[in-house]
């Protein structure tokens, strides 16, 4: 396999990074022009838009919207179902994810002045969420586990999940895991028409809030249209991880770690950063080994040589400073002493410290979620976490004598402005 190998000391080492790096994110014509059509069909036609799309992408036959609400009852018998090995890491999961996010929740404060004014920030929880997930053959019980633990801890009071079930076929981890979350209701419809439906609601949908959770094009240009009539978490691109290592570690985790990224599709992409050729070296040796007994060799091929990257650094100083330009949605410090280089790093999705700490780990169980920005969105954006469903609102309550001391201030300004009505709110409040 023909990987690329790079060197900071090539003069044309930045533009052929940045070059690499470069992924656009717009959908093409066809899909907007398709997603645009969809939405202001549900927007105008509710339940029934959603039935006959449901019909014509999904191949569910369904009379009415009620046949497509799964019971809660029936979230239970997926979860009571699964196999016990498969029940007790659902449930260890959750109670890690469930623990690290309890420590996130934001708390309203007030303080007040000496002349008696109070301000403060009264924070409160989303009223409705909806969550989608993939679905189908698709198993991703990590994805209801990240996306809806987070919006529970926050105390949002309903979670809407859809997921679609392409010829009624259902996947019982899927489900068990919205039954050990608590989600609240669960539409088995998919794709722009769910997302639609979750924003505009529906008869029998009701509107929310803000919409979370992965999904393919046309899920990602529905929810950048629909964006401002509700919230959404982030229009995601392909996976990326980023490995900095010294050559201590094992070539073998490194490659694996590369694979793990690389395994999702074509487009994600797999980087190591490391001062020591040989080792290098012995990691592409191991990828070329390991490489025949990956099931999804082709599409780790696909992604590697297409966008993947060894790259030769100076030093590690160097290298964490490549990694803030890339800006990656997971970094690895497979270094010996990671401590010492995470003061260094600005700008990165998850950082996962230590030969043992692999990424997929940060996937299912670690506890910090994995809904992570990508496409060097980490430059100016967070994980998902409690904070994305609770909102925060001033509080301001002026007292008499705040009043006489603030006037003057204000009424200053808004004469400079040009307001004088915001001049005149606050001047008829002092006294004379």
């Amino acid at each position: 396999m023909n990987i690329r190998r790079l060197s900071t000391r090539d003069p044309e080492f930045l533009a052929t990074l940045d070059a690499l790096l470069a992924f656009d994110n717009s959908t093409d014509e066809a899909i907007e022009k398709t997603v645009a059509e969809i939405l202001a069909s549900v927007r105008k036609q509710g339940d029934v838009a959603v039935l006959d799309y449901t019909r014509r992408f999904d191949k569910l036959e369904a009379a009415t919207m009620a046949q497509l609400e799964l019971p809660k009852d029936e979230l239970k018998a997926a979860f009571d179902g699964l196999p016990a090995a498969q029940r007790t890491a659902l449930e260890q999961a959750a109670a890690r994810v469930k623990s690290y996010h309890e420590r996130q929740k934001l708390e309203s404060w007030e303080y007040t002045e000496a002349d008696g004014t109070r301000l403060g920030q009264k924070v409160t929880p989303l009223d409705r969420v909806g969550l989608y997930v993939p679905g189908g053959k698709a198993a991703y019980p990590s994805s209801v586990l990240m996306n809806a633990m987070p919006a529970k801890v926050a105390g949002v009071r309903e979670l809407i999940m859809v997921v679609p079930t392409p010829r009624g076929e259902k996947n019982a981890l899927v489900l068990a895991a919205a039954h050990l979350v608590g989600v609240d209701r669960v539409f088995t419809i998919g794709g722009a028409q769910a997302v639609a439906a979750l924003a505009y609601g529906t008869r029998t949908i009701p509107q929310v809030d803000k919409i979370v959770g992965p999904g393919n094009a046309y899920v990602a240009s529905a929810k950048r249209r629909v964006f401002g009539t509700v919230g959404i978490d982030m229009v995601a691109g392909p996976s990326e991880v980023l490995v900095i290592s010294d050559g201590s570690g094992d070539p073998e985790w490194t490659a694996i770690d590369l694979f793990a990224q690389a395994e999702h599709d074509e487009l994600a992409q797999s980087i190591l950063l490391c001062p020591d050729a040989g080792y290098l070296d012995r990691v592409a040796a191991s990828i070329e080994k390991l490489l025949p007994t990956m099931p999804r060799k082709d599409v780790i091929a696909a992604s590697i040589e297409g966008r993947g990257a060894l790259i030769h650094v100076t030093d590690l100083d160097e290298a964490c400073v490549i990694a803030n330009r890339i800006a990656p949605e997971h970094l690895e410090l497979s270094v010996e002493n990671p401590r010492a280089l995470v003061d260094k790093i600005r700008h990165a999705g998850a950082i996962f410290m230590g030969h043992y700490t692999s990424e997929s780990l940060g996937d299912y169980c670690a506890g910090p979620n994995h809904v992570l920005p990508t496409s060097r969105s980490a430059r100016f954006s967070s994980p998902l976490g409690v904070y994305d469903f609770q909102k925060r609102s001033s509080l301001i309550e002026v007292s008499e004598a705040g009043a006489q001391a603030l006037g003057p201030i204000a009424a200053t300004l808004a004469h400079g402005e040009g307001l004088t009505a915001h001049a005149r709110a606050a001047e008829l409040r002092l006294k004379t």
